[in-house]
């Protein structure tokens, strides 16, 4: 069985070397699903009978794991050296640095990297991430899927 969450949060990212648009400073209304696998759970009287996780644990570990991080924060490449160091003089700015440019793609597959250790086998039924699909924009989306990743 697949399940799915929907979280978003708003993030800013310049990607440094591109030809357009994106290559200032800019930001995005982010959407992030998060897709688990793993076995309905039929014990009876567990909370979670007749889920694979209940949706509001899925979103409380995204949250503590990635979302809070990276809302309202600037995504930086740790070799975007004029940002960095831009962004460094400003008192107590959210900054996250990466070792990747901060594309949908490498966020997708970063997000992928942090979640997937978050989400084994909490209920005993297989549980595990099969993908994350991070939105840049509502028509701009990049998947991290488990078998890609792995």
């Amino acid at each position: 069985m697949l399940i799915t969450r929907r979280l978003e949060f708003d993030a800013g990212h310049r990607i440094p070397s591109h030809n357009s648009q994106c290559k200032h400073l800019h930001g995005h209304r982010y959407a992030i699903e998060i897709t688990l696998s793993g076995d309905i759970i039929t014990a009876e009287g567990q909370p979670e009978q007749g889920m694979v996780m209940d949706f509001s644990d899925v979103k409380r570990i995204a949250n503590e794991k990635l979302v809070d991080a990276w809302d309202h924060a600037f995504l930086v490449y740790r070799g975007d050296h004029t940002v960095c160091d831009f962004l460094a003089t400003l008192p107590d700015h959210k900054t996250v640095i990466l070792d990747v440019v901060p594309t949908a793609e490498n966020l997708a597959q970063t997000a992928f990297s942090i979640l997937n250790d978050a989400y084994r086998d909490t209920y005993g039924n297989r549980l595990r991430l099969e993908q994350v699909r991070l939105y840049e924009t509502p028509n701009n989306w990049a998947d991290c899927v488990r078998a890609a990743s792995l």
